[in-house]
């Protein structure tokens, strides 16, 4: 019989340790795979490395409920907990692929590059994908992998000159290496950086916002109250909420951008840049933007001064007409170029509030996180059927034509913002001490204002809170009550009013479909 050793029939009987130390290099082989595609995808594509690529795929087909659950969960960390997760996941298939290959080597090694080839379809087929080389990342990650594994192994199968077990000390040697190359690649890639990103970066950085023809009114005087503890007038940009799909923040270079505006009703198809927008009329206004997926109290809503232009100017000068006047388009359908579509009504962008384009936030150009360079505001709306990010193109169509990508996961296709308030301060189970404490916060019902105010003690009678100085109706408004603190534990509830005279309901929902009601409360324990 034939001596010869093959990868099916090793010479020895593989130990528990070698088995440990197979399983171990198809960790090490998985590793290697991804820093590699990460490096080749930062001179490529962000986007296109494969972890970002097959978690946009996860992302796209989670139920509804579960992204509600991962958002309340892990707030605005929810991408980095799933991208860890998929990196998790990954580690059981990649140990038992070293296990797989232990016995069968080759068969191993394909099974790596059958998960580059996973990789790659999640890239070239993502909404945002434009070019095939969004699967080379996958791929070369893959390879590089593969022969690693195969390498590895073979360490496993080959007994050094005379000896009757496996070269450990090889394999480690190897795996060792490889693992430290890679995390030297993969470093050096973050350090040079992506081309796209650097473009992109420089573009923000020379653009200089234009002078608006139409600025925001003053703030008044008492619009911010001076209560430690409450929401700033003008949320930060550092600290304005997050709330979106993208694992891998967009970075656009402004001046390759444009924005196609195309579609039922449109009298003939036009391309902006960003250097046409500019030089239109220019508005600043101060929003407040709200996320459906703002719990009662939550923190997914904040205020911003915004620079823009008017969205309707533009439908206008391209023939559209809102349904009221006989339009044949009632839902806009706004594109980023992530792939993400945002659905909004027509009539509300056209009916004279100010729906902005907007390319500045709070007096800088906008941060990429929030859609640099430029995006949408739409006052009374919640984000997801108003603010696309990103964006690379309107559609003029009609709601039975098109769902766009949040309706077919349960989400309304219409969705006004819903009165709301809640109590900054003093915090949930604090411990104040007995005298007069100030409770604080902040309502909103864009485009309706607020109104009133009122704070319930326990179960006593609603008080009327002190309404801190309407800026706009479209935006938040500070409120304030001093109550006189008795020693004990108590309930601390708020309730507001809109400028139609509706006040919130008692009774909670939850955020889906179209966004949560119900009162804010807090408890706290006097000293």
């Amino acid at each position: 019989m034939n001596a010869t050793r093959t990868a099916r029939e090793p010479a020895y009987a593989p130990t528990r340790t070698d088995r440990l130390l197979a399983a171990v290099g198809g960790l090490v082989a998985a590793y290697v795979s991804l820093a590699v595609a990460d490096l080749v995808a930062s001179r490529v594509r962000p986007e296109a490395a494969p972890v970002p690529a097959v978690g946009g795929a996860v992302v796209d087909r989670t139920p509804a409920g579960l992204k509600e659950w991962a958002i309340r969960a892990f707030g605005e960390s929810d991408k980095a907990v799933l991208q860890l997760g998929i990196l998790l996941l990954l580690g059981l298939p990649a140990a038992g692929i070293g296990l797989l290959a232990l016995r069968h080597r080759a068969a191993g090694s394909a099974a790596v590059g059958a998960f580059g080839l996973l990789g790659a379809l999640a890239a070239v087929t993502r909404p945002d994908s434009d070019s095939a080389l969004d699967a080379v990342p996958s791929l070369v990650g893959a390879a590089v992998g593969a022969a690693l594994l195969y390498v590895l192994i073979g360490r496993l199968l080959a007994p050094r000159p005379g000896a009757a077990q496996a070269d450990r000390r090889g394999f480690l040697i190897v795996a060792a290496s490889a693992g430290l190359a890679a995390t030297g690649a993969a470093a050096l890639g973050r350090a040079v950086g992506s081309p796209v990103e650097e473009n992109a970066t420089a573009s923000r950085a020379a653009l200089r916002l234009p002078r608006p023809a139409s600025p925001a009114p003053p703030v008044p005087a008492g619009a911010q109250l001076r209560v430690p503890g409450i929401s700033p007038f003008l949320t930060p940009n550092r600290d304005f909420y997050r709330v979106d799909t993208a694992l891998v923040v967009p970075k656009v270079d402004a001046g390759r951008w444009r924005l196609r505006l195309h579609g039922s009703g449109v009298r003939e198809e036009r391309t902006f840049t960003l250097p046409e927008l500019t030089a239109r009329r220019i508005v600043e206004r101060d929003i407040t933007l709200a996320c459906v997926s703002n719990e009662v109290g939550g923190p997914y809503v904040g205020n911003a001064r915004w620079l823009g232009v008017h969205l309707a100017d533009l439908l206008r000068e391209a023939g559209v007409r809102p349904p009221s006047e006989g339009g044949p388009a009632d839902q806009l359908v706004a594109r980023s170029v992530d792939g993400m579509t945002i659905g909004t009504p027509v009539e509300e962008v056209m009916d004279g509030r100010d729906a902005l384009l907007a390319f500045g936030m709070n007096g800088e150009p906008l941060p990429f996180t929030h859609g640099f360079p430029v995006r949408m505001i739409v006052p009374g709306l919640y984000g997801y059927v108003s603010a696309c990010k990103w964006i690379a193109s309107i559609e003029l169509t009609t709601f039975d034509a098109y769902d766009a990508y949040w309706v077919p996961r349960g989400w309304a296709a219409e969705a006004p913002v819903k009165t709301q308030s809640r109590i900054d301060t003093p915090r949930p189970l604090a411990r104040p001490a007995a005298g007069t404490v100030m409770i604080a916060g902040v309502a909103w019902a864009q485009h309706r204002g607020i109104t009133r105010v009122e704070v319930r003690i326990d179960d006593g009678t609603w008080r009327d809170a002190r309404l801190a100085a309407e800026d706009s109706r479209d935006t938040w408004r500070q409120w304030t009550y001093p109550w006189e603190a008795t020693p004990g534990r108590h309930t601390l509830t708020v309730r507001a009013t809109d400028g139609t005279g509706a006040t919130q309901p008692e009774r909670r929902t939850g955020t889906m479909p179209d966004g949560a009601q119900g009162w804010h409360s807090v408890v706290v324990t006097v000293a």
